[in-house]
Protein backbone atom coordinates (compact mmCIF):
# COMPACT_ATOMS: atom_id res chain seq x y z
CA UNK A 1 0.00 0.00 0.00
CA UNK A 2 1.40 3.15 -1.12
CA UNK A 3 -1.44 6.14 -1.12
CA UNK A 4 -3.99 6.87 1.28
CA UNK A 5 -6.73 6.49 -1.41
CA UNK A 6 -5.14 2.64 -1.50
CA UNK A 7 -5.37 2.44 2.42
CA UNK A 8 -8.95 4.19 2.90
CA UNK A 9 -10.28 1.59 0.49
CA UNK A 10 -9.21 -1.02 2.29
CA UNK A 11 -10.22 0.26 5.51
CA UNK A 12 -13.53 0.65 4.09
CA UNK A 13 -13.70 -2.97 2.97
CA UNK A 14 -12.30 -4.26 6.48
CA UNK A 15 -13.85 -2.20 8.68
CA UNK A 16 -16.79 -0.55 10.43
CA UNK A 17 -16.63 2.76 8.84
CA UNK A 18 -18.64 5.47 11.16
CA UNK A 19 -17.18 8.43 9.77
CA UNK A 20 -15.65 9.11 6.30
CA UNK A 21 -13.70 12.77 5.60
CA UNK A 22 -11.47 13.10 2.50
CA UNK A 23 -8.55 12.48 4.89
CA UNK A 24 -9.92 11.08 7.77
CA UNK A 25 -11.68 7.50 8.77
CA UNK A 26 -13.46 6.66 12.10
CA UNK A 27 -13.73 2.85 12.32
CA UNK A 28 -15.39 0.82 15.07
CA UNK A 29 -13.80 -1.68 16.40
CA UNK A 30 -15.25 -4.81 18.31
CA UNK A 31 -14.22 -6.98 21.62
CA UNK A 32 -15.75 -9.62 22.86
CA UNK A 33 -13.60 -12.12 24.84
CA UNK A 34 -16.10 -14.74 26.29
CA UNK A 35 -20.14 -15.12 25.08
CA UNK A 36 -21.33 -14.76 28.57
CA UNK A 37 -19.67 -11.08 28.36
CA UNK A 38 -21.12 -7.82 27.34
CA UNK A 39 -19.41 -6.78 23.91
CA UNK A 40 -17.40 -3.96 23.92
CA UNK A 41 -16.54 -1.14 21.48
CA UNK A 42 -14.02 1.27 20.34
CA UNK A 43 -13.69 4.31 18.00
CA UNK A 44 -10.51 4.71 16.01
CA UNK A 45 -9.73 7.67 13.87
CA UNK A 46 -7.24 7.07 11.24
CA UNK A 47 -5.81 10.36 9.69
CA UNK A 48 -3.54 10.90 6.88
CA UNK A 49 -1.22 14.21 8.09
CA UNK A 50 1.35 15.59 5.85
CA UNK A 51 4.74 16.75 6.97
CA UNK A 52 7.19 19.38 5.60
CA UNK A 53 4.36 19.42 2.95
CA UNK A 54 5.76 16.38 1.17
CA UNK A 55 6.01 13.19 3.58
CA UNK A 56 2.26 11.37 4.00
CA UNK A 57 1.83 9.70 7.63
CA UNK A 58 -1.20 7.70 8.99
CA UNK A 59 -2.21 8.59 12.72
CA UNK A 60 -4.16 6.24 14.50
CA UNK A 61 -5.60 7.56 17.54
CA UNK A 62 -8.16 6.44 20.16
CA UNK A 63 -9.31 7.73 23.15
CA UNK A 64 -9.87 5.88 26.29
CA UNK A 65 -10.74 8.37 29.00
CA UNK A 66 -11.27 11.63 30.23
CA UNK A 67 -8.23 13.96 31.65
CA UNK A 68 -10.07 15.15 34.94
CA UNK A 69 -11.53 11.46 34.88
CA UNK A 70 -8.01 9.66 35.97
CA UNK A 71 -5.11 10.13 37.63
CA UNK A 72 -2.78 11.39 34.36
CA UNK A 73 0.78 10.13 35.90
CA UNK A 74 -0.23 6.95 37.12
CA UNK A 75 -1.67 6.34 33.39
CA UNK A 76 1.36 7.61 32.07
CA UNK A 77 3.19 4.84 34.41
CA UNK A 78 0.88 2.49 32.80
CA UNK A 79 1.54 2.84 29.72
CA UNK A 80 5.30 2.75 29.77
CA UNK A 81 4.99 -0.56 31.38
CA UNK A 82 2.44 -2.66 29.34
CA UNK A 83 2.23 -1.20 26.36
CA UNK A 84 4.23 -1.87 22.70
CA UNK A 85 3.03 0.84 20.64
CA UNK A 86 1.65 4.39 20.95
CA UNK A 87 1.99 7.07 23.07
CA UNK A 88 -0.36 8.79 25.21
CA UNK A 89 -1.61 12.75 24.08
CA UNK A 90 -3.73 14.67 25.92
CA UNK A 91 -6.57 15.68 22.89
CA UNK A 92 -8.87 18.50 24.22
CA UNK A 93 -10.55 17.02 27.18
CA UNK A 94 -9.94 13.29 26.20
CA UNK A 95 -6.65 11.18 27.00
CA UNK A 96 -5.92 9.26 23.64
CA UNK A 97 -3.58 6.68 22.76
CA UNK A 98 -1.81 7.66 19.28
CA UNK A 99 0.61 6.03 17.09
CA UNK A 100 1.66 6.92 13.50
CA UNK A 101 2.81 5.06 10.54
CA UNK A 102 5.07 6.85 6.83
CA UNK A 103 2.95 5.85 4.31
CA UNK A 104 5.18 5.54 1.71
CA UNK A 105 5.46 2.00 1.02
CA UNK A 106 3.35 1.14 3.75
CA UNK A 107 2.06 -2.85 3.89
CA UNK A 108 -1.05 -4.12 4.94
CA UNK A 109 0.65 -5.96 8.15
CA UNK A 110 2.41 -2.88 8.94
CA UNK A 111 -0.99 -0.94 9.67
CA UNK A 112 -3.18 -3.67 10.43
CA UNK A 113 -0.94 -5.07 13.49
CA UNK A 114 -0.28 -1.62 15.45
CA UNK A 115 -4.35 -0.68 14.69
CA UNK A 116 -5.03 -4.22 16.59
CA UNK A 117 -2.37 -3.35 19.00
CA UNK A 118 -3.48 0.40 19.61
CA UNK A 119 -7.24 -0.26 20.13
CA UNK A 120 -6.99 -3.66 22.15
CA UNK A 121 -4.89 -1.04 24.44
CA UNK A 122 -6.67 1.51 24.52
CA UNK A 123 -9.63 -0.77 25.17
CA UNK A 124 -7.86 -2.62 28.40
CA UNK A 125 -6.61 0.77 29.52
CA UNK A 126 -10.33 2.23 29.45
CA UNK A 127 -11.69 -0.57 31.25
CA UNK A 128 -9.10 -0.30 33.84
CA UNK A 129 -9.35 3.28 34.22
CA UNK A 130 -13.38 4.00 33.99
CA UNK A 131 -15.00 0.71 34.41
CA UNK A 132 -16.60 1.97 31.77
CA UNK A 133 -17.29 1.66 27.45
CA UNK A 134 -17.51 4.97 26.12
CA UNK A 135 -15.38 5.41 23.70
Amino acid sequence: MTSWRDLATFIRQQYKVVRDEPDELRIRIRFQSDPEEEERTQIVVIAREVLDRRDEWIQIATPFARVDEVDVVGVLAEVGHTTVVGGVVVMGEYLVLRHSLPLANLDINEFVDPLALVTSSAELLEEQLTGRDDY
